[in-house]
């Protein structure tokens, strides 16, 4: 691809996005072009690309020439985002609602919330900035997926992912956000200026959606107790007063709450808000446009305090997957199965898992999100993607305490080139069935893993040996260095495995 394009992500491309509809910020989300009109090529790395820095010591700092942005640092340095300093850039930890670091605004949350212990795993940072919020909270056992939309001044998400962070592009407009309902056990906003009681709470009723019954929401910053917004600032506490919400404490300006963990009670209220019916799904929401009706949550057995704690959620089956025919045992059998595949990996195959050299790892087709409870121990986090055109198992991951999205992969991600250092998918032609049934290239696949992959980043693809003969032609094409290999002596399988290194 041409120099200029180091940073291309084809679906969040601000000078074609800005002729759209202003309408809910409707023109900052994904809007992707046809396939026909997407260039088929390589994007490079910036000049003096350096392999990046590893974990935990990215955490702090990260290579400046890997993406030599200063504006950020320059307007959010007082508030202590980051600042250069000699070939890096560093992290102080801070935010604009917490200049002096992360560590002690999360000191003020534990004393209304239950931030050791396992109770909460799960957490939704909303405009996250550069994701020293959710950064901080990986030490308390919590899992935080970060969120911010393309700024192509700014490359927020980029620095949380060169930092090793969970973090993806993405835009509260029009639609629900790509999760199923009650993932979140705790959701933040600190100055994220999304206006929760515009548009008939429509925002709010999204949140609502997403939060398990009995997790905590927090907002830092706008409109809570802010001058010259008393107005909004009353709105916000009339949707969380008609939803039922309690409120545990308002001080400056960050307000707690904490949802009803039994079923909506939802009181008469000026927003028009009323209960969805049986035929909304509260799980699909992959180009969904958001409603104004309350989820219904169907049992009480994945709330706060009922859910497992964290670890023990992990490897036990979650109520969820009682919906599915056989759902236990297909877990357990799940289970089982990534275990023995990811020793192999390891142990058999040399897959760096485990090291240094691997921190951000994607599972483009994880259906329960095995391969990631099966690397629980290493120090890696896992975007676990399950298609949006397969069966939505998204839920049982969340119940697990992993984290994930829905996508179709018939459409680039939205993540920064060179993001990944692992990206493994298990049976990579299924995953090109998208919308509408049509059926997507492979080679565009292909193309879009290794804008994903870091250089020197691994690719581990498993399919029959007739698709990964296919996967191999192209591989070589990409400049890939590729070994293929059986799979696992337990496997009954004819399925090979084809292990790749982007140069």
């Amino acid at each position: 691809c041409p120099p200029d394009s180091v940073d291309h992500m084809p679906c969040e491309d601000p000078k074609r996005n800005s002729q759209l509809s202003r309408y809910m910020n409707f023109y900052r989300e994904r809007h992707c072009p046809l396939p026909d009109e997407m260039p088929l090529c390589l994007i490079p790395p910036p000049l003096d690309y350096k392999i990046p820095i590893q974990w935990p010591e990215s955490l702090h700092k990260v290579w400046h020439s890997n993406m030599p942005h200063n504006k950020i640092a320059t307007r959010k340095g007082h508030q202590g985002w980051m600042k250069e300093e000699g070939p890096y850039f560093i992290f102080p930890g801070g935010g604009t609602m917490f200049p002096d670091g992360a560590l002690p605004y999360i000191d003020k949350l534990r004393r209304f919330m239950p931030i050791k212990g396992g109770i909460i795993r799960t957490a939704l940072d909303m405009g996250c900035g550069v994701a020293s919020f959710g950064g901080s909270l990986l030490a308390e056992g919590i899992l935080t997926l970060s969120f911010a939309p393309r700024d192509s001044h700014k490359a927020q998400i980029q620095f949380a992912l060169e930092r090793g962070i969970p973090a993806f592009v993405l835009m509260f407009g029009t639609r629900r956000l790509p999760f199923p309902a009650f993932a979140f056990d705790f959701i933040h906003c600190s100055r994220c200026l999304i206006p929760f009681a515009a548009y008939n709470a429509t925002y709010f009723i999204e949140v609502d959606r997403l939060l398990r019954p009995g997790g905590f929401l927090v907002i830092s910053g706008p409109p809570v107790q802010w001058p010259k917004k008393e107005r909004e600032w009353e709105e916000l506490q009339a949707v969380a007063r008609a939803l039922c919400y309690e409120l545990i404490i308002v001080e400056g300006n960050t307000v707690i709450w904490k949802k009803p963990d039994r079923d909506p009670c939802l009181k008469p209220n000026e927003f028009r808000i009323g209960l969805c019916d049986e035929s909304d799904d509260p799980n699909v929401a992959w180009y969904v446009n958001l409603k104004r009706c309350v989820t219904p949550s169907i049992n009480g057995g994945y709330a706060i305090g009922k859910i497992p704690g964290w670890p023990e959620r992990l490897l036990r089956a979650p109520s969820r997957a009682l919906i599915m025919n056989n759902g236990i045992d297909l877990f357990q059998a799940d289970t089982r199965r990534w275990a023995t595949r990811v020793a192999y990996y390891k142990n058999t195959l040399k897959v760096k898992l485990g090291t240094p050299a691997i921190r951000n790892v994607m599972d483009m087709n994880a259906f329960f999100g095995g391969f990631a409870a099966a690397l629980e121990t290493d120090p890696v986090w896992v975007m676990n993607v399950v298609p949006a055109r397969k069966p939505l198992t998204l839920d049982i991951i969340y119940d697990r305490g992993l984290i994930g999205v829905y996508h179709d992969w018939c459409e680039p991600f939205s993540t920064y080139p060179r993001t990944y250092d692992l990206i493994h998918v298990a049976s990579i032609d299924s995953t090109k069935l998208g919308s509408r049934n049509r059926s997507c290239s492979l080679v565009d696949l292909m193309a879009e893993i290794d804008r994903m992959l870091r250089p020197e980043g691994t690719a581990v693809i498993q399919d029959s040996p007739e698709v990964i003969k296919k996967v191999a032609r192209i591989a070589h094409v990409l400049r890939w260095v590729t070994t293929i290999n059986n799979k696992e002596p337990e496997s009954h399988g004819r399925g090979k495995i084809l292990v790749a290194t982007k140069t």
